[in-house]
């Protein structure tokens, strides 16, 4: 038995947990949960996840982890030789461990389908413009400071930190598909705009990328 990913084409953390998976050069099956038609908040996925949200990645023995930051830690960890996804060094890995959180916990979680949905609903008007205005404004917010952040740093390389890919490239690779989807203007990043170039020559991130999962469209 393979490892089983249940996520969906679009979500920008089962993208990122893909292309770590990938780095990782591991096999796994993948399981598309449709998040548009509510797949993830019903049975048989809610008894898999209780949280209702994706990714989840089963183990060989059934064991299911959830969180993509904390799956992405899990791979480092049980699989040691395999590439690393953090760099070593105490230091490194907490300025890895930043980059990475300021996607995943700054940028994701208000612009996450479910909050937006929300918020377009309170609002009301034109639902998608808001949606649009509501992620655009919340990603400026966090790439002003990381843009100056990787463009300013000595351990910026060809990817975030030096020239080898690892977790803080995974959130960015993912966040700049999402990006793209919500029209954000990227003129004003050019050192993220660079890394994710450099990133999707890669086979590892380019077979992540949404447009190329089997659910796709």
């Amino acid at each position: 038995m393979t490892l089983k990913l249940y996520n969906y084409f679009r979500s920008s953390t089962s993208t990122r947990l893909r292309a770590a998976l990938n780095l990782k050069r591991l096999d796994y099956d993948y399981v598309p949960v449709h998040l548009v038609k509510g797949a993830h908040r019903a049975a048989p996925y809610t008894t898999l996840n209780p949280q209702g949200l994706v990714p989840a990645l089963e183990l060989e023995d059934g064991t299911v982890l959830t969180q993509s930051l904390a799956i992405m830690e899990w791979l480092d960890e049980a699989y040691p030789d395999r590439p690393p996804l953090l760099p070593e060094g105490p230091v490194a890995r907490a300025r890895v461990r930043a980059l990475a959180q300021m996607i995943a916990l700054e940028i994701h979680p208000v612009n996450n389908l479910r909050v937006m949905n929300h918020h377009a609903a309170a609002v009301g008007g034109d639902a998608e413009a808001v949606k649009r205005a509501w992620f655009q404004h919340w990603v400026h917010t966090t790439f002003v400071p990381l843009e100056a952040m990787l463009a300013t740093s000595p351990d910026t390389g060809l990817y975030c930190h030096g020239d080898r890919p690892g977790t803080a490239d995974c959130c960015l690779y993912a966040q700049i598909w999402n990006n793209r989807r919500f029209e954000v203007d990227m003129t004003p990043y050019p050192t993220v705009t660079r890394i994710f170039d450099a990133l999707d020559a890669l086979p590892a991130f380019a077979s992540a990328a949404p447009a190329r999962q089997p659910d796709a469209g």
